[in-house]
């Protein structure tokens, strides 16, 4: 701990802060000549190790006193000096991915440096984690993480990276209930009658999901489990992707977060049986949870900023104190509570002991259901 506090104490001083050594690889002197006081060394005609050492000197000082002076205006350079990109793990249109873009857009005009979204879906989270977890430790790519970065390192047998070891957390963006949506050709309007449907066509209702190990995924199987019968699990690259599916009636059902959900639901497109929090949404009103039929029944959805594990502490202390910001704008949060989500903040250490947490939570699910993926 000491030794980490140490190196990002260094890293936040300016170069040089100590002073700098040029190892010159001769003897000392500045005329020709020699101990015979001869003027070749030796006799041999070779040049004189005073006369060398003259020459070099001169010719290092040409050299790296203006590479010395750049490098400390470099290093100068307050954060972010350029470009900061946001990697989305998922397709585009998924919460994660509207979230990143309303973050980006705000960090953008505060820093006066383009903020670029990316998607990078794929492996469940996996491909894209992957991005970060192996950039340099210097804050300029952030990730989009949720509730499959906390299920993956039960789920997966081996990943190329290590989760808590290479990903440094900075806030908690917003939190959410899931909506469990039905097709409008599904003959169920609620849980109950959902859980009928399938009862009576085992293995042949599908529901999809935005991914192996999502929150959506991990949400149907627990239905499935307390519910006492079997479906078809269809796993999407993303929320987005999924929800286009079950709007065009590839699938029946699925669970979606709130935030993108919305919209759908009040234009009739997808039909809206229950909630999965403890509560009732006012963005929903009428909407009753799935506790109400199998009691116990709980999954949120959370969304959240990490950086590179490796990443100087003032450089994540200013994104979460930016990102912060951004989550306390009366246009933001006032969005954010109308589409069912509630906005984030707190510390760096707060989110890293709450993701820590969840990562327990899961394994427990995953375990007892023998959920293994490849």
């Amino acid at each position: 701990m000491l030794a980490c506090q140490a190196a990002d104490t260094a890293a936040a001083q300016g170069y040089p802060a100590k002073p700098v050594r040029i190892i010159v690889p001769f003897a000392r002197g500045r005329c020709p000549g020699s101990r015979r006081g001869g003027w070749f060394w030796g006799g041999d005609g070779a040049i004189p190790p005073g006369g060398w050492h003259s020459a070099l000197l001169r010719l290092a000082i040409a050299l790296f006193a203006p590479a010395l002076l750049f490098a400390e205006a470099a290093v100068a350079q307050p954060y972010p000096s350029k470009p900061v990109r946001i990697i989305v793990p998922f397709a585009p249109g998924g919460p994660n991915d509207i979230l990143a873009r309303v973050i980006g857009q705000k960090l953008t005009e505060s820093w006066g440096q383009q903020v670029i979204v990316e998607n990078r879906a794929g492996g469940g989270t996996v491909i894209g984690t992957e991005v970060v977890a192996k950039s340099p430790p210097d804050g300029y790519n952030l990730l989009m993480v949720s509730t499959s970065h906390t299920t993956n390192p039960t789920l997966v047998r081996k990943l190329p990276f290590d989760t808590l070891r290479d990903l440094a957390p900075v806030i908690l963006v917003a939190s959410s209930s899931n909506v469990l949506l039905a097709h409008p050709s599904l003959p169920a309007r609620s849980v109950k009658e959902l859980i009928a449907v399938a009862r009576s066509r085992p293995d042949q209702v599908a529901y999809g999901s935005g991914g192996n190990g999502t929150s959506t995924h991990l949400s149907g199987e627990m239905l499935a489990q307390m519910g006492g019968v079997k479906m078809i699990h269809v796993p999407y690259k993303g929320a987005g992707p999924a929800t286009i599916a079950l709007i065009s009636g590839q699938i029946t059902w699925m669970f979606g977060n709130a935030i993108p959900s919305v919209p759908h639901i009040k234009s009739g497109r997808l039909r809206a049986l229950a909630v999965t929090g403890k509560q009732t949404i006012p963005a929903l009103p009428g909407v009753p949870t799935v506790a109400t039929t199998l009691p116990g029944f709980e999954a949120n959805s959370w969304y959240g900023a990490s950086v590179q594990g490796g990443t100087p502490k003032d450089v994540i202390a200013k994104l979460n104190q930016d990102i912060g910001r951004v989550l306390g704008t009366g246009d933001l949060r006032t969005r954010l509570e109308a589409e069912g989500a509630e906005p984030g903040g707190g510390s760096p250490e707060e989110f890293g002991s709450f993701f820590r947490a969840e990562i327990d939570k899961w394994a427990k699910v995953i375990k007892a259901a023998g959920i293994r993926l490849e």
